[in-house]
């Protein structure tokens, strides 16, 4: 009979465990678990911090006892794996409860120790300062926030984690402030979307404090003092959330084959450069989908697909990882962020040729009450048209228009291809042309070379002599506000106005979202003039333009 041990309790390896009983009734399964809990809910922890999620034992998705009894599994909490030794097959286990030390045989062995938060140098771990890994660090948190009261907390990264950590504190009546390196938050987001999301998380009385970091922290009286690069912020706690590394310090030790990183190295079998040894998870470094270079990525969904490969592969099932994409979505107050594929910084760095359009539109039609806007940006191949990523920030509907430009970038569809999608359509829940049809419509109108775009980024470079720029909005709208060096002509008098540009210059047109900019593009188009369209108009435009100004003031 069979023996596979499983270090590492969390969703991957109980995962990992299960499968492996389902598919094999007889093999002897022993989990270690250095913690006390098992198969718990990560992602659901900032939300009990908050008090959204009221009871802790809800993180909770399975107990050792329940799991044990259900599958047949040897759970062992409290029991730390402290060595393995490939050549004997032996795993030498330190049980917490007793302080013993013992020995285990194995046939398989299946690595799933996960990652560990980042702590930066300087910053000393003692009371009120915590970082969030797992149940206990959650408790710990919360524990704090009852007894101590505090007035104010500091989020150290802007990421996932932190934006969620700082709604819930916010939702605590705690004034939140969060403190990242770079100039935006959102992490996989890029700049421009980011925008957005910076001035609604002002709006909600979030504090931002960009392009810094935290050098130090120290205590003064009651009160914690973070020296940041130009000044030095107060408040009663600090949550740590820049980023996780991976636990690989046994696999290192057992002279597995690791990278740059401190990841473990795989195959698309999940085996390391051992046969009989499996890695998955926040572990292991793996392959983007999109570029097939090899990369980390320590997100929850590949973690649940490794972990039932390994376990295949470990029966006979031959199974395999074919990558990750890098897909997310968070909740920030009343918006939804989402992403998936690469970003721009991404496709840049990887001399990728792309190109990218941005649309403004109402999740369902807004003659059906509570619409909510949403902006999508759409990146894919200049020739094919292939998906390369998106980004969706919006009120209402983002999951779901996500989920579906997810599965298309999966299945490397191209925008001809979102054109075609046939998705359910009802009033109360979208239009009969979808956001992500009408996504894939304005990218193909690109690719098609039916429509020229330019954006933000290429303003400065526009030839000034030979171009004329025009804003095609209500008289109204460009007098509350307009991009320097646009004159007005509204849409509806282009045509009769047309002789007042020069047929020798290219134009440059911009609405308020792109989309009458794009009318009058063809207008122009039609009566023999080059014309290109801003795409995301005016108000992207506006709020690039607004958070550089508020950065700028703030050097």
């Amino acid at each position: 009979m069979a023996k596979t041990i499983i270090i590492g309790g969390a969703a991957g390896g109980a995962t990992a465990a299960t499968r492996l009983r389902r598919l094999d009734e007889n093999m002897e399964i022993i989990l270690l678990e250095k913690g006390d809990y098992i198969s718990y809910a990560n992602c659901g922890m900032p939300y009990y911090i908050g008090g959204i999620i009221q009871d802790d034992r809800e993180l909770t998705v399975m107990t050792p006892s329940k799991l044990s009894s259900q599958f047949n599994i040897d759970i062992r909490i409290k029991n730390e794996a402290i060595a393995i030794d490939r050549k004997g097959k032996l795993i030498s286990i330190q049980n917490h409860n007793s302080g013993e030390i013992y020995q285990e045989n194995y046939d398989y062995l299946i690595l799933a120790t996960g990652a560990a938060p980042i702590i930066p140098t300087g910053i000393k771990d003692f009371e009120g300062v915590f970082s969030l890994r797992d149940i206990p660090d959650t408790i710990k948190i919360k524990s704090f926030i009852d007894n101590n009261k505090p007035n104010s907390a500091v989020v150290i990264g802007g990421g996932a984690i932190g934006l969620e950590m700082a709604e819930n504190l916010i939702q605590a009546n705690i004034s939140t402030s969060i403190i990242e390196l770079s100039d935006h938050i959102g992490g996989p987001l890029d700049f421009d979307m980011a925008s957005f999301l910076h001035k609604y998380l002002r709006e909600t009385g979030v504090n931002l404090i960009l392009n810094n970091s935290v050098n130090e922290i120290v205590h003064n009286k009651k009160k914690i003092l973070l020296k940041l690069n130009d000044r030095t912020v107060e408040t009663d706690m600090v949550i740590v959330s820049i980023g996780v590394r991976p636990v690989s310090k046994l696999a290192v030790e057992s002279g597995l084959e690791i990278n740059q990183k401190g990841a473990v190295i795989v195959n698309n079998r999940m085996q390391t450069i051992d046969s009989d040894i499996y890695a998955i998870g926040d572990l292991v470094e793996i392959r983007d989908y999109i570029t097939g270079d090899k990369t980390y990525m320590p997100l929850a969904g590949p973690a649940q697909k490794q972990a039932r490969i390994a376990a295949d592969n470990i029966i006979g099932k031959i199974s395999e990882y074919h990558g990750t994409s890098s897909c997310g979505i968070v909740k920030v107050f009343d918006k939804t962020v989402a992403f998936c594929g690469l970003n721009e910084k991404t496709l840049k760095a990887k001399n990728i040729d792309y190109q990218k359009i941005y649309t403004y539109l109402p999740s369902h039609p807004s003659y059906y009450p509570d619409s909510g806007f949403m902006t999508i940006k759409l990146m894919f191949d200049k020739k094919s048209g292939k998906i390369l990523g998106a980004q969706i920030i919006g009120t209402m509907g983002v999951d779901k228009r996500a989920d579906v430009l997810a599965t298309a970038i999966r299945l490397n569809g191209t925008v001809k291809d979102l054109t075609e999608l046939e998705l359910p359509y009802s009033p109360p829940y979208s239009s009969a042309k979808d956001p992500v049809n009408i996504a894939g419509l304005t990218a193909q109108n690109v690719v098609e070379n039916i429509s020229d775009v330019f954006h933000y980024e290429d303003l400065k470079n526009i030839d000034l002599a030979n171009s004329e720029l025009l804003d095609v909005r209500t008289r109204f709208e460009f007098e509350k506000g307009h991009i320097d060096g646009f004159k007005n002509i509204p849409l509806n008098e282009l045509r009769q106005r047309v002789n007042e540009l020069n047929k020798e210059k290219t134009v440059y047109v911009t609405c308020f979202v792109g989309q009458r900019g794009y009318l009058a593009e063809r207008i122009l188009k039609g009566h023999g003039f080059k014309a290109l369209n801003l795409s995301g108009g005016y108000r992207l435009y506006k709020s690039i333009y607004d958070e550089k100004t508020i950065l700028d003031i703030k050097k």
